[in-house]
Protein backbone atom coordinates (compact mmCIF):
# COMPACT_ATOMS: atom_id res chain seq x y z
CA UNK A 1 0.00 0.00 0.00
CA UNK A 2 0.74 3.42 -0.48
CA UNK A 3 2.45 4.97 2.38
CA UNK A 4 1.02 7.37 4.85
CA UNK A 5 3.40 10.13 5.37
CA UNK A 6 3.06 11.03 9.12
CA UNK A 7 6.42 12.14 11.21
CA UNK A 8 6.22 10.79 14.80
CA UNK A 9 8.50 13.02 17.31
CA UNK A 10 10.07 11.36 20.67
CA UNK A 11 10.65 14.30 22.92
CA UNK A 12 13.20 14.07 26.12
CA UNK A 13 11.67 11.74 28.71
CA UNK A 14 9.57 9.34 26.70
CA UNK A 15 10.71 5.70 27.48
CA UNK A 16 12.77 4.13 24.27
CA UNK A 17 11.51 1.40 23.25
CA UNK A 18 13.07 -1.61 24.32
CA UNK A 19 14.50 -3.26 21.44
CA UNK A 20 15.85 -0.17 20.07
CA UNK A 21 17.39 0.03 23.90
CA UNK A 22 19.33 -3.36 23.38
CA UNK A 23 20.26 -2.58 19.78
CA UNK A 24 21.91 0.69 21.15
CA UNK A 25 24.00 -1.20 23.93
CA UNK A 26 25.38 -4.17 20.89
CA UNK A 27 26.30 -0.56 19.04
CA UNK A 28 27.88 0.74 21.57
CA UNK A 29 29.44 -2.59 22.73
CA UNK A 30 32.10 -2.90 19.64
CA UNK A 31 29.26 -4.36 17.06
CA UNK A 32 30.84 -3.58 13.76
CA UNK A 33 26.92 -2.70 12.12
CA UNK A 34 27.68 1.05 11.94
CA UNK A 35 31.11 0.69 11.08
CA UNK A 36 30.95 -0.61 7.17
CA UNK A 37 27.15 -0.79 5.79
CA UNK A 38 28.52 -1.64 2.30
CA UNK A 39 31.14 -4.02 3.33
CA UNK A 40 29.35 -7.61 2.89
CA UNK A 41 33.03 -9.85 2.33
CA UNK A 42 32.44 -11.04 6.02
CA UNK A 43 29.72 -12.08 8.12
CA UNK A 44 28.64 -10.23 11.19
CA UNK A 45 29.60 -10.66 14.71
CA UNK A 46 26.92 -12.03 16.55
CA UNK A 47 25.29 -10.69 19.59
CA UNK A 48 25.26 -13.43 22.64
CA UNK A 49 22.09 -14.61 23.53
CA UNK A 50 19.87 -17.31 25.15
CA UNK A 51 17.96 -18.88 22.70
CA UNK A 52 14.87 -20.52 23.65
CA UNK A 53 14.87 -24.36 23.91
CA UNK A 54 13.88 -26.98 21.38
CA UNK A 55 10.54 -27.44 23.60
CA UNK A 56 9.68 -24.03 23.69
CA UNK A 57 9.63 -23.86 20.25
CA UNK A 58 7.43 -26.71 20.16
CA UNK A 59 5.08 -25.78 22.04
CA UNK A 60 4.62 -22.45 20.72
CA UNK A 61 4.53 -24.15 17.52
CA UNK A 62 1.46 -26.51 18.63
CA UNK A 63 -0.52 -23.45 20.51
CA UNK A 64 0.17 -21.63 17.02
CA UNK A 65 -1.65 -24.67 15.01
CA UNK A 66 -4.01 -24.86 17.79
CA UNK A 67 -5.20 -21.48 17.09
CA UNK A 68 -5.38 -21.44 13.14
CA UNK A 69 -7.57 -24.92 13.87
CA UNK A 70 -9.96 -23.05 15.48
CA UNK A 71 -10.01 -20.37 13.44
CA UNK A 72 -10.74 -21.55 10.25
CA UNK A 73 -14.35 -20.71 8.74
CA UNK A 74 -16.89 -23.88 8.51
CA UNK A 75 -16.29 -23.16 4.34
CA UNK A 76 -12.49 -24.19 5.04
CA UNK A 77 -11.06 -21.00 4.68
CA UNK A 78 -9.81 -18.73 6.42
CA UNK A 79 -10.47 -14.46 7.43
CA UNK A 80 -13.23 -12.79 6.77
CA UNK A 81 -14.53 -9.15 5.95
CA UNK A 82 -15.69 -8.84 9.55
CA UNK A 83 -13.93 -6.88 12.44
CA UNK A 84 -13.92 -3.54 10.89
CA UNK A 85 -12.17 -0.18 12.57
CA UNK A 86 -12.78 3.52 12.07
CA UNK A 87 -9.92 3.64 9.14
CA UNK A 88 -9.49 0.34 7.18
CA UNK A 89 -7.43 -0.39 4.61
CA UNK A 90 -8.71 0.28 0.98
CA UNK A 91 -11.02 -2.61 0.01
CA UNK A 92 -13.43 -2.12 -2.65
CA UNK A 93 -16.23 -5.01 -2.34
CA UNK A 94 -15.96 -8.22 -3.04
CA UNK A 95 -12.99 -8.68 -5.44
CA UNK A 96 -10.62 -7.53 -2.59
CA UNK A 97 -12.02 -9.74 -0.09
CA UNK A 98 -11.86 -12.83 -2.45
CA UNK A 99 -7.80 -11.53 -2.73
CA UNK A 100 -7.32 -11.62 0.88
CA UNK A 101 -9.12 -14.69 1.61
CA UNK A 102 -7.07 -16.60 -1.18
CA UNK A 103 -4.13 -15.87 0.16
CA UNK A 104 -4.91 -16.12 3.43
CA UNK A 105 -6.14 -19.46 3.17
CA UNK A 106 -3.51 -20.45 1.19
CA UNK A 107 -0.84 -18.86 4.04
CA UNK A 108 -2.85 -21.17 6.23
CA UNK A 109 -2.58 -24.45 4.23
CA UNK A 110 1.31 -23.89 3.92
CA UNK A 111 1.45 -23.70 7.30
CA UNK A 112 -0.37 -26.37 8.79
CA UNK A 113 1.45 -28.58 6.00
CA UNK A 114 4.82 -27.55 7.28
CA UNK A 115 3.80 -27.68 10.95
CA UNK A 116 1.40 -30.11 11.48
CA UNK A 117 1.06 -32.47 8.62
CA UNK A 118 1.14 -35.34 10.77
CA UNK A 119 -1.95 -34.42 12.44
CA UNK A 120 -4.99 -35.86 12.58
CA UNK A 121 -7.02 -32.65 13.23
CA UNK A 122 -4.90 -30.37 10.81
CA UNK A 123 -5.52 -33.18 8.31
CA UNK A 124 -8.91 -32.44 8.46
CA UNK A 125 -8.31 -28.54 7.98
CA UNK A 126 -6.17 -29.15 5.21
CA UNK A 127 -8.59 -31.12 3.22
CA UNK A 128 -11.46 -29.01 3.86
CA UNK A 129 -9.08 -25.87 2.82
CA UNK A 130 -7.73 -27.34 -0.04
CA UNK A 131 -11.07 -28.44 -1.18
CA UNK A 132 -11.96 -25.02 -0.64
CA UNK A 133 -9.00 -23.33 -3.05
CA UNK A 134 -9.77 -25.89 -5.97
CA UNK A 135 -13.17 -24.08 -5.92
CA UNK A 136 -12.76 -20.56 -5.86
CA UNK A 137 -9.19 -20.31 -6.66
CA UNK A 138 -10.09 -20.75 -10.85
CA UNK A 139 -12.23 -17.43 -10.04
CA UNK A 140 -9.79 -15.13 -8.81
CA UNK A 141 -9.60 -11.63 -10.45
CA UNK A 142 -8.69 -7.82 -9.40
CA UNK A 143 -11.17 -6.31 -7.87
CA UNK A 144 -11.11 -2.94 -9.87
CA UNK A 145 -8.78 -1.34 -11.98
CA UNK A 146 -7.11 0.37 -9.39
CA UNK A 147 -6.82 -2.43 -6.56
CA UNK A 148 -5.01 -5.79 -7.58
CA UNK A 149 -4.86 -7.57 -4.25
CA UNK A 150 -5.43 -10.69 -6.38
CA UNK A 151 -1.39 -10.93 -6.83
CA UNK A 152 -1.32 -11.58 -3.48
CA UNK A 153 -3.67 -14.40 -3.84
CA UNK A 154 -1.90 -16.02 -6.94
CA UNK A 155 1.58 -15.86 -5.03
CA UNK A 156 0.63 -17.82 -2.25
CA UNK A 157 -1.28 -20.02 -3.85
CA UNK A 158 1.37 -21.40 -6.11
CA UNK A 159 3.30 -21.89 -2.87
CA UNK A 160 0.30 -23.81 -1.25
CA UNK A 161 -0.27 -25.62 -4.42
CA UNK A 162 3.66 -26.83 -4.05
CA UNK A 163 3.25 -27.98 -0.66
CA UNK A 164 0.18 -29.93 -1.34
CA UNK A 165 1.89 -31.58 -4.39
CA UNK A 166 4.44 -33.13 -2.07
CA UNK A 167 1.61 -34.01 0.27
CA UNK A 168 -0.38 -35.79 -2.12
CA UNK A 169 2.56 -37.75 -3.58
CA UNK A 170 0.68 -41.03 -3.77
CA UNK A 171 -1.97 -39.59 -5.75
CA UNK A 172 -1.26 -38.71 -9.36
CA UNK A 173 -4.36 -37.74 -10.26
CA UNK A 174 -4.47 -34.90 -7.18
CA UNK A 175 -1.23 -33.77 -8.08
CA UNK A 176 -1.98 -33.18 -11.90
CA UNK A 177 -4.93 -30.91 -10.55
CA UNK A 178 -2.76 -29.27 -8.41
CA UNK A 179 -0.32 -28.80 -11.33
CA UNK A 180 -3.25 -27.47 -13.61
CA UNK A 181 -4.08 -24.65 -10.87
CA UNK A 182 -0.52 -23.60 -10.90
CA UNK A 183 -0.33 -23.20 -14.71
CA UNK A 184 -3.36 -21.14 -14.32
CA UNK A 185 -1.79 -18.93 -11.58
CA UNK A 186 1.12 -18.41 -14.15
CA UNK A 187 -1.83 -17.23 -16.55
CA UNK A 188 -3.27 -14.96 -13.84
CA UNK A 189 0.36 -13.30 -13.12
CA UNK A 190 0.86 -13.02 -17.08
CA UNK A 191 -2.42 -10.93 -17.24
CA UNK A 192 -1.87 -8.69 -13.97
CA UNK A 193 2.03 -8.07 -15.20
CA UNK A 194 2.59 -4.16 -14.98
CA UNK A 195 3.34 -2.91 -18.38
CA UNK A 196 7.28 -2.15 -16.61
CA UNK A 197 7.29 -5.75 -16.06
CA UNK A 198 6.88 -7.43 -12.07
CA UNK A 199 3.58 -6.68 -10.06
CA UNK A 200 2.30 -4.11 -7.72
CA UNK A 201 -1.38 -4.17 -6.17
CA UNK A 202 -2.43 -0.55 -7.34
CA UNK A 203 -2.98 1.01 -10.32
CA UNK A 204 -3.92 4.44 -9.73
CA UNK A 205 -2.50 5.50 -13.42
CA UNK A 206 -4.63 4.68 -16.26
CA UNK A 207 -6.49 1.35 -14.78
CA UNK A 208 -5.66 -0.20 -18.24
CA UNK A 209 -6.49 -3.96 -19.45
CA UNK A 210 -2.70 -4.43 -18.58
CA UNK A 211 -1.92 -2.40 -14.87
CA UNK A 212 0.46 0.39 -15.71
CA UNK A 213 1.08 0.39 -12.00
CA UNK A 214 4.87 0.51 -10.79
CA UNK A 215 6.31 -2.42 -9.90
CA UNK A 216 6.30 -2.80 -6.01
CA UNK A 217 9.23 -4.46 -4.84
CA UNK A 218 8.28 -7.11 -2.28
CA UNK A 219 5.33 -7.75 -4.10
CA UNK A 220 8.00 -8.51 -6.70
CA UNK A 221 9.94 -10.85 -4.48
CA UNK A 222 6.66 -12.67 -3.16
CA UNK A 223 5.74 -13.65 -6.92
CA UNK A 224 9.26 -14.27 -7.69
CA UNK A 225 9.82 -16.43 -4.36
CA UNK A 226 6.67 -18.66 -5.41
CA UNK A 227 7.58 -19.14 -8.70
CA UNK A 228 11.02 -20.77 -7.64
CA UNK A 229 9.20 -23.11 -5.45
CA UNK A 230 7.13 -24.53 -8.39
CA UNK A 231 10.20 -24.71 -11.11
CA UNK A 232 11.67 -26.49 -8.38
CA UNK A 233 8.99 -29.30 -8.42
CA UNK A 234 8.71 -29.05 -12.12
CA UNK A 235 6.34 -26.67 -13.07
CA UNK A 236 8.26 -24.04 -15.42
CA UNK A 237 6.96 -20.46 -15.04
CA UNK A 238 6.81 -18.43 -18.01
CA UNK A 239 10.35 -17.31 -19.26
CA UNK A 240 9.45 -13.79 -19.45
CA UNK A 241 8.19 -12.73 -16.48
CA UNK A 242 10.14 -14.11 -14.74
CA UNK A 243 13.04 -11.71 -16.23
CA UNK A 244 11.14 -8.70 -16.48
CA UNK A 245 10.38 -9.45 -12.66
CA UNK A 246 13.63 -9.58 -12.12
CA UNK A 247 14.89 -6.98 -13.90
CA UNK A 248 12.30 -4.87 -12.07
CA UNK A 249 13.59 -5.91 -8.69
CA UNK A 250 17.21 -5.43 -9.67
CA UNK A 251 16.49 -1.76 -10.64
CA UNK A 252 14.61 -0.67 -6.97
CA UNK A 253 17.93 -2.30 -5.42
CA UNK A 254 20.59 0.00 -3.37
CA UNK A 255 24.06 -0.95 -2.89
CA UNK A 256 23.22 -1.96 0.68
CA UNK A 257 20.90 -4.48 -0.75
CA UNK A 258 18.00 -2.68 0.82
CA UNK A 259 15.22 -2.01 -1.82
CA UNK A 260 12.92 1.07 -2.62
CA UNK A 261 9.53 0.11 -1.85
CA UNK A 262 8.46 0.69 -5.08
CA UNK A 263 9.99 2.05 -8.55
CA UNK A 264 7.97 5.29 -8.26
CA UNK A 265 9.84 6.16 -5.86
CA UNK A 266 13.74 5.34 -7.52
CA UNK A 267 14.10 9.54 -7.71
CA UNK A 268 13.43 9.52 -3.69
CA UNK A 269 16.39 6.86 -2.72
CA UNK A 270 16.97 8.52 0.62
CA UNK A 271 13.22 8.65 1.35
CA UNK A 272 12.62 7.07 4.97
CA UNK A 273 10.84 4.61 3.27
CA UNK A 274 14.05 3.39 0.84
CA UNK A 275 16.77 3.72 3.89
CA UNK A 276 17.54 0.41 5.49
CA UNK A 277 15.55 0.94 8.44
CA UNK A 278 12.23 1.58 5.87
CA UNK A 279 13.22 -1.24 3.68
CA UNK A 280 13.91 -3.88 7.04
CA UNK A 281 11.19 -5.96 6.13
CA UNK A 282 11.00 -6.10 2.61
CA UNK A 283 14.88 -6.52 1.85
CA UNK A 284 14.90 -10.09 3.18
CA UNK A 285 12.34 -10.91 0.88
CA UNK A 286 13.64 -9.38 -2.13
CA UNK A 287 17.45 -10.73 -1.88
CA UNK A 288 16.35 -14.12 -1.06
CA UNK A 289 13.75 -13.82 -4.43
CA UNK A 290 17.16 -12.86 -6.31
CA UNK A 291 19.55 -15.50 -4.93
CA UNK A 292 16.32 -18.17 -6.05
CA UNK A 293 16.79 -17.26 -9.45
CA UNK A 294 20.48 -17.50 -9.10
CA UNK A 295 21.42 -13.80 -8.17
CA UNK A 296 25.42 -14.15 -7.22
CA UNK A 297 25.52 -11.37 -5.56
CA UNK A 298 23.43 -12.29 -3.02
CA UNK A 299 26.54 -14.04 -0.66
CA UNK A 300 26.18 -15.69 2.20
CA UNK A 301 27.46 -13.11 3.81
CA UNK A 302 24.73 -11.11 2.47
CA UNK A 303 21.92 -13.32 3.77
CA UNK A 304 24.15 -13.12 7.14
CA UNK A 305 24.66 -9.76 7.58
CA UNK A 306 20.67 -9.44 7.15
CA UNK A 307 19.67 -11.56 9.44
CA UNK A 308 22.05 -9.74 11.60
CA UNK A 309 20.29 -6.89 11.09
CA UNK A 310 16.92 -7.85 11.16
CA UNK A 311 17.74 -8.99 14.66
CA UNK A 312 19.86 -5.46 16.23
CA UNK A 313 17.63 -3.28 14.10
CA UNK A 314 14.17 -5.14 14.81
CA UNK A 315 12.88 -1.97 16.69
CA UNK A 316 12.06 -0.25 13.39
CA UNK A 317 9.75 -3.14 12.34
CA UNK A 318 8.68 -3.54 15.56
CA UNK A 319 7.51 0.26 16.06
CA UNK A 320 5.19 -0.29 13.64
CA UNK A 321 3.66 -3.70 14.61
CA UNK A 322 -0.07 -3.28 15.56
CA UNK A 323 -0.18 0.31 14.53
CA UNK A 324 -3.07 1.04 12.87
CA UNK A 325 -2.55 3.30 10.46
CA UNK A 326 -0.32 1.84 7.54
CA UNK A 327 3.11 3.74 7.44
CA UNK A 328 2.76 5.51 10.19
CA UNK A 329 5.49 4.84 12.22
CA UNK A 330 9.09 5.78 11.99
CA UNK A 331 11.04 5.82 8.69
CA UNK A 332 7.09 4.78 6.94
CA UNK A 333 7.37 1.15 8.20
CA UNK A 334 3.99 -0.72 8.44
CA UNK A 335 2.73 -2.96 11.11
CA UNK A 336 1.74 -5.78 8.63
CA UNK A 337 5.81 -6.04 7.45
CA UNK A 338 6.98 -7.77 10.45
CA UNK A 339 5.99 -11.45 10.16
CA UNK A 340 6.31 -10.82 6.30
CA UNK A 341 9.65 -9.97 6.90
CA UNK A 342 10.36 -12.64 9.54
CA UNK A 343 9.23 -15.17 7.03
CA UNK A 344 11.47 -14.38 4.13
CA UNK A 345 14.50 -13.90 6.51
CA UNK A 346 13.95 -17.63 7.45
CA UNK A 347 13.62 -18.77 3.96
CA UNK A 348 16.72 -16.97 3.42
CA UNK A 349 18.32 -19.07 6.30
CA UNK A 350 17.26 -21.71 4.33
CA UNK A 351 19.33 -20.35 1.41
CA UNK A 352 22.70 -20.60 3.51
CA UNK A 353 25.06 -23.78 4.00
CA UNK A 354 23.41 -26.51 6.57
CA UNK A 355 26.16 -26.22 8.93
CA UNK A 356 26.16 -22.59 9.18
CA UNK A 357 22.58 -21.98 10.17
CA UNK A 358 22.42 -22.68 13.50
CA UNK A 359 23.64 -19.56 14.85
CA UNK A 360 21.34 -17.47 13.06
CA UNK A 361 17.94 -19.37 14.21
CA UNK A 362 18.05 -18.54 17.80
CA UNK A 363 17.47 -14.72 16.89
CA UNK A 364 14.42 -15.53 14.80
CA UNK A 365 13.05 -18.12 17.41
CA UNK A 366 13.62 -15.58 20.30
CA UNK A 367 11.68 -12.69 18.41
CA UNK A 368 9.04 -15.22 17.19
CA UNK A 369 8.38 -16.59 21.07
CA UNK A 370 8.56 -13.14 22.53
CA UNK A 371 5.71 -11.99 20.59
CA UNK A 372 3.24 -14.74 20.39
CA UNK A 373 -0.25 -13.54 22.23
CA UNK A 374 -2.07 -15.57 24.76
CA UNK A 375 -4.53 -17.70 22.45
CA UNK A 376 -1.59 -18.96 20.25
CA UNK A 377 -1.91 -16.56 17.60
CA UNK A 378 0.74 -13.74 15.92
CA UNK A 379 -0.28 -10.74 14.52
CA UNK A 380 0.84 -6.99 13.11
CA UNK A 381 -1.81 -4.94 11.30
CA UNK A 382 -5.71 -4.93 12.35
CA UNK A 383 -6.83 -6.23 8.62
CA UNK A 384 -9.67 -7.12 8.82
CA UNK A 385 -10.23 -10.25 10.17
CA UNK A 386 -7.05 -11.95 7.93
CA UNK A 387 -4.45 -10.83 10.20
CA UNK A 388 -4.46 -13.47 12.98
CA UNK A 389 -4.05 -15.90 10.34
CA UNK A 390 -1.93 -14.61 8.40
CA UNK A 391 0.33 -13.73 11.02
CA UNK A 392 0.44 -16.98 12.86
CA UNK A 393 0.89 -18.72 9.46
CA UNK A 394 4.06 -16.39 9.02
CA UNK A 395 5.10 -17.07 12.42
CA UNK A 396 5.15 -21.34 12.46
CA UNK A 397 6.70 -20.92 8.88
CA UNK A 398 9.16 -19.00 10.36
CA UNK A 399 9.87 -21.12 13.42
CA UNK A 400 9.57 -24.37 11.87
CA UNK A 401 13.13 -23.17 10.10
CA UNK A 402 14.30 -22.53 13.81
CA UNK A 403 14.07 -26.34 14.73
CA UNK A 404 17.52 -27.97 15.61
CA UNK A 405 16.62 -30.47 12.87
CA UNK A 406 16.81 -27.89 10.08
CA UNK A 407 20.01 -26.84 10.57
CA UNK A 408 20.82 -29.93 8.43
CA UNK A 409 19.23 -30.37 4.60
CA UNK A 410 15.87 -30.74 3.95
Amino acid sequence: MRYVPFVLFWLAGVTIHPVLLAAQEIVASGSDILKNPLDFNRPPTLPAIEGPAQSEIRDSIQRGVRFLLADQNPNGSWGSATRTKGLNIYAPVPGAHHAFRAATTSLCISALLEAASDDKDAQKAIERAENWLLEHLPNLRRATGKAIYNVWGHAYSIQALVRLHDYHQEHEQRQAALIELIRLQYDMLTRYESVDGGWGYYDFRYQANQPTSSSISFVNGTVLVALAEAKAIGVEPPERIVKRGIAALERQRKADFSYLYGEYLNDRPMRGINRPGGSLGRTQCCNCALRAWGDKKITDNVVKNWLYRLYVRNGWLDIGRKRPIPHESWMQVAGYFYYFGHYYAALSLDQLPASERAPYQPLLAKLMLDRQEKDGSWWDYPLYDYHQPYGTSFALMTLQRCLPENREDR
